[in-house]
């Protein structure tokens, strides 16, 4: 298939295509005689591959480090585990960073909503920030 006819089944863009191409995360495609790309149906396999590690928050690097080992007729499923783990822990403490985040927020917003204009020093621009 046509670099347009993948990219328009995948939901992507060319550019995207031609930049994992050149990133080596798809092989490159096969060359027809007019030398446009054309790609077998295990681009589309690649491609959702991908999309599925993006949205578990893998990085194209990490991603390719598993296709790498694939390619290379091993299993990655202990790379993956790896990654995952590392990828668990980040999450867990973005959490934790956001939930402190809130509670000063919260605090903010609480002694905010007591405030007392006259009250205020001209020479703050804002004593709840």
């Amino acid at each position: 298939m046509r670099i347009g006819e993948l990219a328009e089944a995948t939901g992507t863009t060319t550019k995207t295509l031609r930049f994992y191409e050149e990133a080596g995360l798809l092989p490159p495609a096969h060359r027809a005689s007019n030398g446009y790309r054309d790609y077998g149906p295990d681009a589309v396999t690649r491609l959702d591959f991908i999309r599925r590690g993006r949205a578990a928050g893998l990085t194209l690097a990490q991603i390719r480090e598993v296709i790498d080992i694939r390619d290379a007729g091993q299993t990655p499923c202990s790379h993956v585990h790896d990654l995952l783990t590392i990828r668990l822990t980040d999450i867990d403490r973005q959490i934790a960073d956001l939930q402190g985040l809130r509670a000063t927020v919260a605090r903010l917003c609480h002694e905010a909503g007591r405030a007392e204009p006259a009250a205020c020093d001209a020479e703050d621009v804002c004593r709840y920030l």
